[in-house]
């Protein structure tokens, strides 16, 4: 008595034919038999009904109702057992596996019951009761089954719409702090390359140069990283640093250990660390030196910005925020000093990042 919808599940009220087994082969039978019939039938298929349309009112608005009809028909008419079948399917569908069980032993204690206390002649109440008994664990047992399949279907939908979401949020974060990287860094060397060319207009062809490289190569950049095609290189963003500090007379010192072979996923995030590091330094140090360091050093890989600026203690913004998000996902952390200038060291562990 699987769960349908439309046409085909009218087809399964056909089972209460077996209410009209007692009045149509017992001489006996008058007029209140069949009313009696009549009253089960108008009863029962609004709960059938009701069953398909609120699954969750299932318990007690169906099944309980149903299992007393039939307790109350029963003794009068064996044929009524079948109502114990339909109940049996309304637990297979609505209740847990164990709580379905109790309600099939239950039932099935009701069957053997009428079994014994029937007005029905002994031999034709076993004929009608014991395929109701065989029937209801048959047709509940497989409405158990597809139940729990709907349920873990149902659920894994649930699960899979749940990942396709945090792998959507986790995109946009990703995209978020891949443009504040790109273009935090990018747009800082315009400003100061343009601040340039104002103090020294003699420099304005070279740097108007410049500024248009540097505004094509971010254009590339976004469009790479919204892409998520090109990974950031360590190396590169190290001669960005430069480059960028050079133009704003700060002296750069760069110390790197060429025996380090990073992963290229480990090697980008730390790249954009580098650059963001890089532009907070060209941003607000007012420094004069800048030393840049990639090493391995206590089962740490470290990359350290260290400026000899006015440092400072103040809140953080995005960009550090995003970095500290983006290198805890590595395992690692970002700390930050400063006091004669300011250090961030930016560490995570060599089996990661090697």
């Amino acid at each position: 008595m699987k769960q349908v919808t439309g046409i085909s599940r009218w087809f399964h009220l056909l089972y209460l034919g077996n209410l009209l087994w007692a009045p149509v082969f017992d001489p006996g039978a008058g007029w209140v038999d069949w009313a009696l019939v009549v009253g089960v039938v108008v009863l029962f298929v609004p709960l059938y009904v009701l069953s398909g349309h609120r699954p969750e009112l299932v318990r007690w608005w169906c099944l309980v109702p149903t299992v007393v009809l039939g307790s109350l028909v029963t003794p009068f008419n064996t044929g009524a057992a079948v109502l114990f079948v339909y109940a049996a399917a309304f637990a297979g569908l609505t209740e847990s596996r164990r709580v379905a069980m109790r309600w099939f032993v239950g039932l099935s204690a009701l069957i053997s019951v009428f079994s014994v206390v029937s007005v029905v002649p002994a031999p034709y109440r076993l004929w009608a009761l014991l395929p109701s008994l065989i029937f209801l664990w048959l047709v509940g047992i497989l409405q158990v089954e597809w139940a729990e399949r709907e349920r873990d279907a149902a659920e894994l939908r649930i699960r899979t719409a749940r990942v396709e979401h945090l792998a959507t949020l986790a995109e946009r974060e990703r995209i978020a702090r891949d443009l504040h990287d790109l273009l935090g860094h990018t747009l800082t060397a315009i400003i100061v390359r343009a601040q340039l060319v104002a103090a020294d207009p003699a420099r304005a062809p070279s740097e108007a140069a410049e500024i248009e490289t540097a505004a094509r190569a971010a254009l590339g950049e976004i469009r790479d990283a919204v892409s998520g095609w090109r990974s950031a290189s360590l190396d590169t963003e190290l001669e960005a640093s430069r480059t960028a500090l050079t133009a704003l007379g700060v002296e750069v010192v760069v110390r790197r250990d060429e025996g380090l072979a990073i992963v290229g996923s480990t090697e980008h995030e730390l790249a954009l660390a580098l650059r963001e590091a890089v532009t907070n330094v060209v941003r607000h140090a007012r420094a004069s030196t800048c030393h840049i360091g990639v090493e391995a050093r206590e089962g740490e890989l470290r990359v350290v910005v260290a400026d000899d600026g006015v440092g400072g203690r103040g809140p953080e913004g995005n960009g550090l925020t995003g970095m500290r998000e983006r290198i805890a996902a590595l395992g690692g952390l970002v700390r930050r000093t400063g006091a004669a200038g300011t250090t961030v060291t930016i560490a995570v562990p060599l089996e990661v990042a090697t």
